[in-house]
């Protein structure tokens, strides 16, 4: 048997690995280092807590935005974790 995606090793691209590192880690370890990261550098927005606000290290993550809803941040990583 082979393993379940949410066991399976991943390696973050340069974009992603400046703000969770460049160690090999699990989809949901990435999720959760980013959302780490979001949370310490306070990039919630204020008003609209769904939305993130880009730093310098998230906007290439982001594709050049300086916002994005909670819900495109998936999308944004799965481009940037390979096998």
């Amino acid at each position: 048997m082979g393993k379940s995606i949410t066991e399976l090793k991943l390696t973050p691209s340069a974009k992603l690995a400046a703000v969770i590192g460049a160690g090999k880690v699990t989809r949901p370890q990435a999720v959760k280092k980013v959302w780490a990261y979001i949370k310490a550098h306070k990039l919630q927005d204020k008003k609209n807590k769904r939305m993130i606000n880009a730093d310098a290290n998230l906007k290439p993550l982001f594709g050049g935005k300086s916002q994005i809803s909670m819900f495109a941040l998936a999308k944004c990583m799965s481009k940037e974790l390979k096998k």
